[in-house]
């Protein structure tokens, strides 16, 4: 008969997550071993197995948790300011970021260890960070609509501000000139006012700027 759960089972594993993704950020997933993995969160491997059948099965869920707060921050805020687009992304970016503030090392292995994982667990992350990407393309929609109604151009605008606010964590700090939000409304207005800026150059007699559109998997 295997070991029956515990009442804070689920608060137990979290708090494994937590020291996982430190560590897996730290040395990679890669050289981090169980025995690792158990020595940091504080427990035997044969507890640490109680918990996790499998190393991979700490990745993935790491990984997917993480996915999920995010979805979590940002569910519910397209279209909340009625007229003013602007501000739905806006908030919603600023949510993103906050979300960020703790999940340095979540993200971090989000980012560059997700194709370690099972193509069948790939697949299931990719679909959740699809779900996140499609939000909001759809909250920066209305704010450029003439862009947004070219052929291709929209996932390129939301891929931008995405790369803005996704590689954030390598170089921001909170003690730093912009706070979180100030940093939000920088990628926000950067984003949307190039975009807007391109097209009109573009569109300008004798320019030599053209608009290519972005092929993304």
């Amino acid at each position: 008969m295997g070991r029956p759960k515990a009442a804070d089972h689920g608060e137990k594993r979290k708090a494994i997550l937590e020291k996982s993704a430190e560590l897996f950020a730290t040395h990679g997933y890669d050289r981090a071993s169980v025995a690792m993995l158990a020595r940091r969160c504080g427990m035997s491997k044969a507890l640490f197995y109680h918990y996790y059948s499998e190393k991979s099965e700490v990745l993935f869920d790491i990984i997917r948790s993480h996915i999920e707060d995010l979805l979590a921050v940002t569910d519910g805020l397209t279209g909340k300011h009625g007229d003013d687009p602007q501000r739905d992304l806006l908030v919603m970016s600023e949510a993103l970021l906050e979300a960020y503030r703790t999940a340095d090392n979540k993200h971090h292995v989000q980012i560059n260890q997700l194709h370690l994982l099972p193509r069948n667990r790939q697949k299931t992350i990719k679909d959740m960070e699809r779900q996140l990407v499609d939000r909001f393309s759809a909250a920066i929609a209305p704010c450029v609509p003439v862009e947004a109604r070219s052929s291709g151009l929209l996932k390129p605008i939301t891929m931008s501000l995405f790369g803005m606010l996704n590689w954030n964590y390598l170089w921001f700090r909170d003690q730093g000139p912009l706070c979180r939000r100030d940093y939000a409304k920088l990628a926000v207005t950067m984003v949307l006012e190039g975009a807007q800026n391109a097209r009109v150059k573009a569109l300008k007699p004798g320019s030599n700027i053209q608009l290519h559109t972005a092929r993304f998997g």
